[in-house]
């Protein structure tokens, strides 16, 4: 009789050891509760214990989660409907509301939320006229709203993060829709006309500065050119006046020789003097 007793008690410790032992995965958390009271919540990922038989214990995932809602249609500011497609993004922030709020369940907490978000929707494109909400920033419609949207969520435990517009239907009637398109495209027009126009006055401050730059570095160059071919001039005439006092005479044909040189350059040139011109000096035979 000993053995079944000593297999029967194996059995239930293995069981006991097993009932006390939980696993909490990363991204999720875990409330602990006794005979149906919360006695320990936020228990992070790992290998958990509890006492077997009186304690349970629930795991929550807590990434975000995409929350779907069915399109809603709103009423905009100048009495237009239009359909809006949109989600959103949450997490739980308090499980011992989260809980206390939904039992756990996460459907009821979208049907629950999913109103507060509609509302909060509904109350912005109110305020908005069709033009504004179709060509606005989307995620500026939102983002006025996020912060009451979360004191609703809270009550549940929740915390939204962001919430994505999809897709934004039009009215179907025909004229509506050209209204908004031909304000859409009158208003782009602006914008390309003033973008056009900004470009225009960037470009001729461009030029005139760079005509101005120009200018300068023009009279800059022509002073230094100035000012070189004065200091050339000097120190040649400075070499002419040294060569000429050393020996005056041969200064005198050197210079006359280049005047010949000159003169006659293209071997065209007629020159009519006085044969006892002083130019012909040089050109004279002593024979």
């Amino acid at each position: 009789m000993r053995v079944p007793a000593l297999i029967a008690s194996g059995i239930a410790l293995l069981l006991a050891l097993l009932g006390s032992m939980f696993v909490v995965s990363e991204g999720h958390s875990a409330i602990v509760f006794r005979l149906g009271t919360v006695v320990r919540e936020d228990i992070g990922p790992g290998l958990r214990f509890k006492w077997p038989l009186i304690e349970t214990a629930r795991v929550f995932d807590r990434r975000l989660q995409i929350l779907e809602s069915p399109p809603e249609r709103y009423l905009t500011a100048d009495k237009l409907d239009v359909s809006v497609d949109f989600f959103a993004l949450g997490q739980i922030d308090d499980m011992r509301r989260f809980f206390q709020a939904t039992g756990g369940d996460e459907t009821v907490a979208v049907e629950r939320l999913a109103p507060i978000i509609r509302d909060s929707l509904r109350n912005e494109i109110n305020s908005l006229n069709l033009l504004d909400v179709v060509k606005g920033d989307r995620e500026a419609v939102i983002g006025k709203q996020l912060e009451t949207i979360n004191k609703g969520a809270a009550t549940l435990g929740i915390r939204i993060k962001d919430i994505r517009i999809k897709r934004i239907d039009l009215p179907q009637d025909s004229n509506v829709l050209a209204s908004v398109y031909n304000q859409m495209r009158s208003q782009r027009l602006q914008v390309a006309s003033q973008l056009r126009a900004e470009g225009v006055e960037q470009s001729q401050a461009i030029r005139a500065t760079a005509d101005r730059d120009k200018t300068v570095i023009l009279a800059e160059a022509e002073r230094d050119a100035q000012r070189l071919r004065g200091e050339g001039d000097a120190e040649a005439t400075r070499m002419y006046g040294e060569a000429a006092s050393k020996d005056p005479a041969f200064f005198t044909f050197q210079r006359s020789l280049e005047s010949y040189r000159k003169s006659f350059a293209d071997g065209q040139s007629v020159i009519v003097l006085d044969r006892d011109d002083p130019f012909l000096q040089y050109l004279k035979s002593d024979r």
